[in-house]
């Protein structure tokens, strides 16, 4: 207990340099009481099953819960206003897909904003999307897709879960940057989209790679929409590593505290976050749901988020013209 305790300290120190004077004293009453963790989406899913998994895994590094608050509605704007107006006393976080709050924002009128309306605590880890097919498909390849799409435009039909998703603008940005047209064919939801595939009511589907867990007779995933392998999905390649354009997005799974929250205590809780994404039972408990840790501070975090919007924005153009 003693070195853990040290090791936290360590790395809470580092974070905490810049913060003032007055800054490790501050952190060091800090979390007095549970922190309750926002979630804008209905348990059960993607990225719920994160918020569960850093509860669980809390125990030891906190000295309080970290409870889950589910509160769903509007594509997850609901839980976002209600996480920006909580009193920013670190008492009150949210965690939620990156991605979709930041597209969802960028469709929207809406008073909250990924940047403006909150300080990026942590990244703990990521949700990456696929190009997938039936496993009946005669689609063994990326390169079958792109061929059969040339050969007819407007003719493939591909499934996704919602229009103005991450899911949505990553399969625009493939069919953009490929010089493809095809019909899309939106889902209330991943299951119902896999659930499509599945069932070869659509050619193709850009779906949550991991959603292929637990379906491998029923579902071929042909690539992920990132330059590099998924961390737990391994067997299944990368757009970047076979060569095919495709838009950077993704949905780094971010933690936000509500932007006036004191900067000691966005430290101490991003150290303290840190030190329980490495920890072996947070690993476990996303591997049965198909993903995986994947820290990144506050900085890494944000730049990833900000290369993702100006990637995303001449594909949410052709959405809103």
């Amino acid at each position: 207990m003693k070195r853990r305790t040290f090791l936290r300290g360590a790395a809470a120190a580092a974070v905490l340099a810049a913060a003032g004077p007055f800054a490790t004293a501050q952190a060091a009453d800090y979390p007095r009481r549970p922190i309750n963790i926002v979630v804008p989406f209905k348990a059960g899913g993607g990225t719920d099953a994160y918020a569960r998994a850093l509860s669980a895994a809390a125990e030891g590094v906190l000295k309080v819960p970290l409870v889950v608050v589910n509160k769903p509605g509007s594509g997850g704007l609901n839980g976002a206003q209600s996480a920006m107006r909580a009193r920013p006393d670190g008492y009150t976080v949210m965690l939620t897909s990156g991605g979709s709050f930041l597209l969802s924002t960028m469709l929207r009128d809406t008073p909250v904003d990924p940047f403006g309306s909150f300080k990026i605590v942590a990244q703990v880890g990521e949700l990456q999307t696929s190009l997938m097919v039936p496993a009946a498909s005669g689609f063994t390849s990326v390169q079958d897709v792109i061929e059969a799409a040339k050969q007819n435009p407007g003719a493939l039909r591909w499934a996704h879960s919602g229009r103005g998703g991450f899911h949505h603008v990553a399969g625009l940005g493939f069919l953009a940057k490929n010089g493809l047209q095809a019909q899309d064919v939106p889902f209330k939801g991943g299951g119902p989209a896999r659930a499509a595939l599945i069932g070869a009511q659509t050619d193709f589907g850009f779906i949550g790679v991991q959603q292929a867990r637990g379906f491998e007779e029923q579902l071929r995933p042909l690539a992920v929409n990132a330059e590099e392998r998924d961390g737990v999905m391994t067997e299944v390649p990368s757009f970047g590593e076979i060569g095919v354009p495709f838009a950077a997005i993704s949905s780094p799974v971010i933690v936000f505290a509500p932007k006036d929250t004191p900067d000691d205590v966005v430290a101490s809780l991003t150290a303290a976050l840190q030190e329980i994404v490495a920890k072996p039972k947070f690993a476990e408990l996303l591997a049965a749901r198909g993903t995986g840790p994947g820290f990144a501070g506050p900085a890494a975090a944000e730049a990833k988020l900000r290369a993702m919007k100006a990637d995303a924005e001449p594909l949410l153009a052709s959405l809103t013209n």
